[in-house]
């Protein structure tokens, strides 16, 4: 299970929504505990492509990101990104990108009045929904 604050979703969604059209991405990072994974810090990053349909986290942003996350204690849990004109689901280029076995990947679909946010484990090309709760 990984959970995720409503004011960190928020601000997910308001950096994909300002994106637009783009796609937006971030990092994720916090604790495990009794093996769930609880979203402290969300990161806001920069999609250097600039593309609705894929997207590369700005390297120095990266390495600024990491160097906090140890600086406070965090663990990387995973990335995040939008998907403006698709459904929160991971696309094939997402899958064959999936580096990180242990990682949790975070799809936030704007593609509808309502948007989606969706969290999956993707190893070997192979996406499995995680069990995402988002709190107060």
């Amino acid at each position: 299970m990984i959970t995720l604050k409503k004011s960190d979703y928020e601000k997910m969604l308001a950096h994909a929504r300002a994106g637009l059209p783009a796609e937006a991405c971030g990092l994720l990072a916090g604790t495990i505990e009794n093996g769930d994974r609880i979203v402290r810090k969300v990161y806001l990053l920069t999609n250097t492509d600039h593309s609705n349909e894929h997207f590369t986290i700005d390297p120095k942003e990266h390495l600024t990101a990491i160097k906090d996350m140890r600086a406070s204690g965090l663990v990387p849990l995973g990335n995040w990104h939008s998907h403006p004109e698709s459904p929160s689901r991971p696309s094939e280029e997402d899958k064959r990108l999936a580096y990180d076995p242990h990682a949790s990947y975070m799809i936030l679909s704007l593609m509808d009045a309502e948007p989606v946010l969706n969290s999956f484990h993707i190893e070997d090309g192979t996406s499995t929904k995680e069990d995402l709760h988002i709190t107060d």
